[in-house]
C-alpha cells in the first residue's frame, strides 16, 4: 500500500531545517534530496566495468616507474617485478583515501592517485646500483618527505586563492598538453630502445584505436558509450592479437597470489641528502596535484575549495607514507584520469574507488594485473590521445571565461604556456642546470603553473588598482566557491 503524501499542512506542521537549493539545483546544504553526482553511486556491474576503464588507463602509469626504477638500481626480474605489484596495491590505498576519506583526509572527488614520474630521476640518483640498500635509502627519504608534506597541507592548500580561472585553465590545459607526449610515446611502442619503435605497424595500431574509440563514443549510446574507452582497449587489443602485437606470455608464470610482504628490501635507511631531494618532489607532486583537484573540480561541478584541495593533499601526503611500507614509491594525483572524467561524463568518485579496489586486488593477484598487460601500448597510446586531449579541451573551455580581452590576461596565458611547453617541445633545454633544480623545471606544469601565478600577481594585483569608473581586472577574482572554506 503506497504511503500517504504528506500535506502542506502536516509539512508546515513539522520543524523546518531546509535551506534553499544551491544555484545549480543539484545539491544543497538540505536544500535539495538529489545527490550531487560526484556522490552517487551506480550499479554493481557498471560500478566495476567504470571503475576497470579507470584502471586500464592508468594501469601503465603505475608500473612504468618501478620498471625503470628497479633494473637501475641493480634489481633482478623478480625484485622488479615485486616492486610493480607493490606500486598497484599501494596505488590502490591511495586511491581509496582520496575517493572515500576519513576524518580530514581525501579530496572526496573522482580522483585517481598512483606512483609519481616525478620522483623517478631522483630515485635513480640515489639507489643507482646500491640494490636494496638504496631501494631502502629511497624508501626512507619518501616517508620523511611524505610526513613533512602532510605537516605543510593546511598551509599549502591556502595557495588555491591565487587560482583564478586565467590560472586554472592555464594549467589545466598544460597538463593536458603535457601528457599527450606519454600518449605519442605509446603510440609508437612505448621503448625507444626496441627494434619496431615507431614502425608503421605501432602507428597504424594507434590510430585504429583512435578511430574505434571515436566510432564507439558517437554510435552507442547511454552506459555503453561512457566505457568507449574500456570497448575500445578490448578491441585494439582482439585486432593486435592476430598481427603478433600481443601474447599470453605475460601471463606464464605469474602467481596466483602474492602479498606486497611489509619492509621486504629491508628497513628503510634516512640519509640527508635523499631526504632533500624527495623532499623538493613532495613540494613539486603537491603543486601538480593541487593543480589537477582544481581542473577535476571544474569538469566535476564541485569546484576544488581550499577545504578540498587540503584534504586531497593530506591523502597524497598519508598514501605516500603508508606506501614504503608495503614496498610502493611516492603518490600522487594521475591526470590522465581527469581526461577519462571529462569524457564519459561519470563523475562519481565510488566509481573511482571501485578502481582503487581492483587495483589493490591486482596488487595481491599477479595473474589478474598481466591480464591488463595484454594491452598493447600502441593501443593505450591511441585511446591516451583522446583522453589527454580532453583535459587540454577542459583548459581552453576554463580560458574561454576569463576575460582574456581584458588587462594582461592574454599575456598571462602566452607567458605560463610557453614557459610550460619547454620541457616538451626541448627536453634537453635545461641539460646545463643542476641536477636537483631538474626536478622542477623537467616538469612543464610545475613551471607553467609557477609562472602563472607569479604573472597574476604581477598584473592583476600588486598596484593594480582599476580607475575611477573601471572595473577590477577579470583575473584578480575568483569566482566565489560554493562549498564554504573551513
Amino acid at each position: 500500500m503506497a504511503a500517504k503524501p504528506r500535506s502542506r499542512k502536516d509539512a508546515d506542521a513539522a520543524p523546518d531545517d531546509r535551506q534553499p537549493p544551491s544555484p545549480d539545483g543539484r545539491e544543497g546544504p538540505g536544500g535539495s534530496d538529489r545527490k550531487h553526482p560526484v556522490d552517487e553511486t551506480l550499479p554493481p556491474f557498471r560500478m566495476f566495468t567504470s571503475g576497470l576503464q579507470h584502471v586500464a588507463a592508468m594501469y601503465a602509469g603505475v608500473v612504468a616507474p618501478p620498471m625503470i626504477v628497479g633494473p637501475a638500481v641493480g634489481l633482478g626480474a623478480r625484485d622488479t617485478a615485486f616492486l610493480m605489484g607493490a606500486s598497484l596495491f599501494t596505488a590502490g590505498i591511495a586511491t581509496l583515501l582520496q575517493t572515500l576519506g576519513f576524518w580530514k583526509v581525501g579530496a572526496r572527488l573522482p580522483f585517481v592517485n598512483g606512483v609519481s614520474f616525478a620522483g623517478v630521476t631522483p630515485m635513480i640518483a640515489i639507489g643507482r646500483d646500491r640494490g636494496h640498500d638504496g631501494i631502502a635509502v629511497i624508501f626512507g627519504a619518501i616517508v620523511v618527505a611524505s610526513v613533512l608534506g602532510f605537516v605543510l597541507t593546511p598551509y599549502f592548500s591556502k595557495l588555491v586563492r591565487f587560482f583564478p580561472p586565467v590560472v586554472t585553465g592555464t594549467v589545466i590545459t598544460l597538463i593536458g598538453v603535457s601528457l599527450l607526449p606519454v600518449a605519442f610515446n605509446w603510440a609508437q611502442g612505448g621503448d625507444s630502445a626496441a627494434p619496431g619503435y615507431g614502425s608503421t605497424e605501432n602507428i597504424g595500431m594507434a590510430a585504429v584505436t583512435f578511430v574505434i574509440v571515436l566510432a564507439l563514443r558517437k554510435l552507442l549510446r547511454g552506459f555503453l558509450q561512457q566505457i568507449a574507452i574500456l570497448l575500445g582497449l578490448v578491441a585494439g587489443t582482439l585486432v593486435a592479437v592476430p598481427l603478433g602485437m600481443t601474447g599470453l606470455d605475460a601471463l606464464r608464470g605469474a602467481d596466483a597470489f602474492g602479498f606486497p610482504t611489509p619492509f621486504h628490501f629491508g628497513a628503510p635507511q634516512f640519509e640527508i641528502a635523499a631526504i632533500v631531494s624527495m623532499c623538493i618532489v613532495m613540494l613539486v607532486c603537491m603543486t601538480e596535484s593541487t593543480a589537477d583537484m582544481l581542473a577535476l573540480g571544474r569538469i566535476v561541478d564541485r569546484p576544488a575549495d581550499e577545504r578540498i584541495i587540503e584534504g586531497g593533499l593530506r591523502a597524497d601526503t598519508l598514501g605516500s607514507a603508508i606506501s614504503p611500507l608495503f614496498n610502493g614509491f611516492m603518490c600522487s594525483a594521475f591526470a590522465q584520469n581527469i581526461g577519462l572524467v571529462a569524457m564519459t561524463k561519470v563523475r562519481s568518485r565510488y566509481v573511482v574507488a571501485a578502481g582503487g579496489g581492483i587495483l589493490i586486488l591486482l596488487g595481491l593477484c599477479p595473474v589478474a594485473a598481466s591480464v591488463i598487460a595484454l594491452v598493447p601500448l600502441p593501443v593505450l597510446g591511441g585511446a591516451g590521445v583522446v583522453l589527454f586531449g580532453s583535459v587540454a579541451a577542459s583548459g581552453i573551455q576554463t580560458l574561454a571565461a576569463a576575460a582574456l580581452e581584458k588587462g594582461e590576461n592574454a599575456l598571462i596565458v602566452a607567458a605560463s604556456v610557453g614557459v610550460g611547453l619547454i620541457p616538451i617541445a626541448a627536453p634537453e633545454f635545461y641539460h646545463a642546470f643542476p641536477k636537483d633544480l631538474l626536478v622542477v623545471l623537467d616538469s612543464g606544469i610545475s613551471t607553467g603553473c609557477v609562472v602563472a601565478i607569479v604573472l597574476n600577481l604581477a598584473f592583476n594585483h600588486l598596484g593594480a588598482k582599476p580607475r575611477a569608473g573601471e572595473a577590477a581586472p577579470a583575473g584578480a577574482e575568483r569566482e566565489p566557491d560554493p562549498v564554504p572554506v573551513h
